[in-house]
């Protein structure tokens, strides 16, 4: 193993003990060899077949046969989770014919933030998260299953069913993505489109244009936002088969691999000779991995805090130290829009995770000794691809190295020498920016603050003319006490246009980005945040600001005894209230006192 990679794992490893042993011991305690309703009331068993054939009441009635639980995201609203529509169906066929029984435990919510983007729908997006955990935890609370099957796709919903299917970590599980649409109008020329929005050069007619050219049909968008560093995570985790993540919906492969999804959590149930719970699958090494995976691919910012709150439900001690120091070992081997102008389908076809895999295991650079889904246990598996020959799916060798080296490159030639993912740090607080999708030309940038509560202030302030100038723009009160920390990915387009006129910009919040944002340099996530009275809010119009994201330096330029004297600037009254997250829930908001606790409590109550 690479030593970086080996110290910052046994550090997590030391770190975690206590809570990861205490975890460990409470999911062994649950485990039994035989099915859990085997204990149970004949009402209660009742109660839970009820609306089964009497085959699988047969099934279900003895001691023999496992059932599998399936918890979906599915709704045809969004374009990521459409296609699950008839995969419970392919799962119970395939359970069926493989001996076993398979049940719907569930649903999740499943919101799309593409739709709620500058929406107040917005604010619920990052609170939905700990929902979806929530449900699913309720989902299979029901104790008659042997296994689970989880169905998701995009941005809060996986972290949400891998957070609630660790509160049952005693069974097997095997997440089934559903795959991207195929590519449509490119991501560099939707982006063309919204910046000549932005600025009146074409109307709504001609955006709308160009926003259904790219979102056009089921599946997941294809840029390499949160969605698709879900899917990576979830194959360098070995919760997925390998080779699934990115093969489109509605083909063949794609319904081989469900059915092949549901037949293998069959084999790891605690009837069987090859009990796999997903407690033990999801060690200190996988969520290792899934950083390097993020780091490799210049992935989401996003999963600075999901993974966190992964990393914890499962007893995992995770912090942003651990980003920061893997990513002056990882090397980022991919480019993926908004990185570069490939999208995922591109990726996929130039290797995709089978070559990137091997890539960075020959490299000293993952751990291959972790239990997956996989046949072969380990993550060398992964590095195979499926295919279907002769009507039968299998898995062979895949590409010994990357078929485009534009989108997938190695480790001894890299796109950069660090990971796509940088903290940042200063008299300003703790943050992460997304280094890779940023040229070099606008790694580095001084200049004064524009300073606003909200992002429509932004907006009018950039239409009336105001911001044609180089400054820092401040975005106070965003942050996951304040508001349920919103995606600001709206600033995008604005903020790109001034940025190709030649000025100096960038954004500072202690609010998110969209994984899909890039190009304009950003410090997000910052903490303490504005809410807790962390120093942005302290921060006056006209204030220098320093960033560098090659070094990691963010911080005013103020005369330090000055600045420490300076009493946080409450919120302004237009945005004095928590937003649509607390009027929804009456009074609950997000636990979370800072992003970088993964807003893993659940709830807290003024």
């Amino acid at each position: 193993m690479h030593p970086i990679v080996e110290k910052v794992t046994n550090d997590v490893i030391e770190r975690s003990h206590p809570t990861r042993s205490a975890y460990i011991k409470y999911i062994d305690d649950i485990a039994k060899k035989d099915p859990i309703r085997s204990g149970m009331g004949c009402g209660n068993l009742a109660h839970g077949f009820a609306a089964c054939s009497p085959g699988e009441k047969a099934d279900l009635t003895g001691n023999k046969k496992a059932n599998i639980g399936i918890i979906t995201s599915y709704n045809d609203m969004l374009s990521a989770h459409q296609p699950y529509k008839d995969a419970p169906d392919l799962i119970k066929a395939a359970i069926r014919e493989a001996g076993g029984v398979a049940q719907v435990a569930g649903g999740v919510p499943a919101m799309c933030d593409g739709i709620t983007q500058g929406q107040p729908g917005m604010e619920l997006s990052l609170f939905s998260r700990d929902l979806i955990a929530m449900a699913t935890a309720i989902g299979m609370s029901h104790n008659m299953f042997d296994g689970a099957l989880y169905l998701g796709v995009c941005d809060k919903i996986v972290p949400g069913l891998l957070i609630g299917a660790l509160s049952f970590g005693h069974l097997p599980a095997v997440f089934v993505p559903a795959g991207p649409m195929p590519s449509g109008l490119t991501n560099k020329e939707k982006a063309r489109a919204r910046q000549a929005y932005a600025v009146g050069k074409i109307g709504r007619k001609e955006l709308l244009e160009a926003e259904s050219a790219s979102y056009h049909s089921p599946g997941t968008c294809t840029f390499y936002g949160t969605a698709n560093s879900n899917q990576m995570m979830m194959e360098m985790m070995g919760l997925h088969l390998p080779g699934s993540s990115f093969v489109n919906p509605y083909t063949p492969l794609r319904d081989e691999l469900t059915k092949a999804a549901a037949r293998q959590v069959l084999k790891f149930t605690a009837l069987g000779d090859d009990y796999r719970p997903i407690a033990h699958m999801v060690s200190e090494k996988a969520i290792i991995n899934a950083v390097i995976g993020l780091l490799a691919t210049g992935g989401s910012t996003n999963h600075t805090m999901h993974l966190v709150a992964i990393a914890r439900a499962s007893g995992i001690i995770l912090n942003w130290d651990d980003f920061d120091n893997l990513s002056r070992a990882v090397p980022l081997i991919a480019k993926i829009y908004p990185n570069g102008p490939a999208d995922v389908n591109h990726f996929h076809a130039a290797g995709g995770m089978g070559v990137l895999i091997a890539e960075l295991l020959r490299s000293g650079l993952l751990h291959e000794d972790i239990l997956t889904v996989a046949d072969g246990r380990g993550m060398n598996s992964y590095t195979q691809e499926p295919k279907i020959i002769d009507d039968v799916l299998a898995w062979h060798a895949g590409p010994e190295k990357s078929l485009d080296s534009a989108v997938l490159s190695s480790v001894e030639q890299p796109f950069a020498k660090g990971g796509g993912l940088h903290v940042m740090r200063g008299n300003l607080g703790r943050g992460v920016s997304k280094l890779s999708a940023v040229s070099e030309d606008h790694q580095i940038v001084e200049a004064p603050a524009v300073v606003f509560d909200d992002q429509e202030d932004f907006l009018a302030a950039f239409k009336r003319g105001e911001l044609e100038k180089d400054f820092v723009a401040v975005l106070r009160f965003q942050g996951p006490r304040a508001n349920g920390m919103p995606e600001l990915h709206k600033l995008t387009p604005p903020l790109g246009v001034l940025q190709d006129k030649g000025f100096k910009v960038a954004l500072v919040t202690d609010g998110r980005m969209s994984g899909a944002s890039g190009k304009v340099p950003s410090v997000i996530h910052l903490c303490p945040e504005c809410e807790m009275g962390g120093s942005l809010a302290k921060v006056l119009a006209g204030d220098i600001i320093a960033l560098n994201l090659q070094t990691g330096d963010i911080n005013v330029k103020v005369e330090q005894a000055e600045f420490d004297a300076r009493v946080p600037l409450p919120k302004s009254a237009k945005n004095h209230h928590y937003g649509m997250g607390r009027e929804m829930f009456g009074g609950f908001r997000l636990g979370a006192s800072s992003a970088e606790t993964g807003a893993s409590n659940l709830f807290a109550v003024d």
